[in-house]
């Protein structure tokens, strides 16, 4: 049954199920229909939990990461794109990695003091930090929240590289800070660009704003002098791989620098997830896409080896990185990022300045 058909398909989310929490002894699991005055598994509105971390900066040492160092303002995202990897940390607080990511958002409203905290710290050297290394940074309540702008207030002031990944445009309404950021080459946007088929973007992604709304975000930014990246991820074997070269050049149209790709990988109860989504969203070339997936897997969908996990291998995943090759050679010539200035960093030792206001 198609997507729009299905009357058990919850619209505007992404995940279809709550999948079993492995750190959790016991599940919720329905035996006598009978007894329930609902369903229950519904469509409930999003909550927001608040967690009081000691500290905001987390540190990777993964060899398939470009940033080190990345702060994540908050953990779920209501923007419930199937695929999104970082669904298995929301295991880590008692939730479920389906339907809880996208509606159970835990956020951190201390991350600019803890930043500024960061930043004081004793030979503190100035690093490129990553907004949103697991969730959006700019996802929905951002716009009532504010956290991300009093982090990139922080960047601004004390001078340090920041460097950005969101699909939301929300974004610009924080140009002022981030044109500011860019005059002093302190700031990277990378904009994730998964489709220009809106119909394929509202299943994959169904609370993220559209594909033209992202590169309208691409083009508004690189009118103000911010440099960007686009972002084609993931790329999805027999979904989206063939827009690879479309998805290079409207963003290059519009003045991206460059860009970067990943494979999808359907990590930890990921795989579950997406496995259940795409068969009722897709019946008929569900097992086909599955299947391709796994030959850039070594015959899994739950790949956790470095180096392969991120870009795949395999004839599949060849054809891929020479589509995409191809695309940056014909639609991003001659074009680069600029360096980060590591060079201005103005310490502020003892003299913490974050207010608790906007």
């Amino acid at each position: 049954m198609a997507y729009e058909e299905n009357p058990e398909f919850l619209k505007g989310r992404g995940a279809q199920v709550n999948t079993h929490n492995k750190f959790l002894k016991n599940k919720y699991v329905l035996e006598h229909i009978e007894g329930l005055d609902e369903p229950m598994l519904e469509n409930s509105a999003t909550q927001l939990f608040v967690e009081n971390p000691k500290k905001i900066v987390s540190r990777s040492n993964s060899p398939d990461l470009s940033h080190t160092y990345s702060i994540n303002p908050y953990q779920g995202c209501e923007h419930g794109c199937i695929y999104c990897y970082a669904r298995n940390t929301h295991e880590y607080y008692g939730f479920s990695a389906g339907l809880d990511f996208e509606r159970k958002i835990i956020v951190k409203p201390d991350a600019p003091k803890l930043l500024e905290q960061y930043f004081n710290k004793k030979n503190y050297q100035p690093v490129c930090i990553l907004l949103s290394g697991n969730t959006d940074c700019y996802q929905p309540v951002e716009r009532k929240l504010e956290i991300t702008r009093s982090l990139l207030k922080l960047f601004l002031q004390y001078k340090n590289p920041v460097s950005i990944i969101t699909k939301n445009n929300v974004i610009l309404r924080d140009m002022d800070i981030i044109a500011e950021l860019a005059k002093m080459n302190l700031v990277h946007v990378n904009v994730s660009l998964t489709s220009l088929n809106e119909q394929l973007r509202q299943k994959l992604e169904p609370r993220t704003i559209t594909a033209s709304g992202r590169l309208a975000v691409i083009q508004k930014l690189s009118e103000n002098g911010v440099p960007v990246r686009v972002m084609a991820a993931p790329i999805i074997p027999g979904l989206n791989s063939n827009e690879i070269p479309a998805l290079i050049k409207a963003a290059a149209d519009r003045g991206a620098l460059s860009a970067g790709f990943t494979i999808v990988r359907l990590n930890g109860s990921v795989s579950e997830i997406f496995t259940d989504w795409i068969n009722k969203t897709f019946p008929n070339k569900a097992e086909k896409v599955l299947n391709m997936i796994r030959s850039c897997h070594d015959g899994k969908l739950n790949d956790s080896d470095f180096g392969r996990r991120m870009s795949g291998d395999g004839k599949v995943a060849e054809s891929i990185h020479q589509l995409f090759k191809m695309a940056c050679n014909r639609f991003l010539a001659d074009r680069e990022m600029p360096p980060f200035n590591y060079d201005l960093f103005v310490p502020n030792k003892g003299k913490q300045t974050y207010l608790f206001g906007h």
